[in-house]
């Protein structure tokens, strides 16, 4: 089984984003290999966020497996991250 998997969806110009930045990579350095990160810009990549019904920018979505197992909209904490992810590393 794989490791989970976190893909940020976020713009450029989206200003809530420039807050969940930093919270992800502090996530990253706290949890490392353990997990992977992907970071997937909406305007760039418009269908990526199609397949994944993105409406609102920020969106977490964490997967396992190539399933997806929970969606956060808006900035979230890496507390809450940490929480749903830690039961998810193998």
């Amino acid at each position: 089984m794989g490791k989970p998997v976190l893909i940020d969806f976020y713009a450029d110009w989206c200003g809530p984003c420039k807050y969940q930045t930093p919270i992800l990579e502090d996530l990253k350095k706290r949890m490392g290999e353990a997990i992977e990160l992907r970071k997937v810009d909406v305007d760039n990549h418009m269908d990526l966020a199609d397949r994944y019904d993105i409406h609102v920018v920020p969106t977490l979505v964490i997967e396992k497996d190539g399933k997806v197992v929970r969606r956060f909209e808006g900035v979230t904490d890496a507390g809450s991250l940490e929480a749903i992810l830690t039961p998810l590393v193998d």
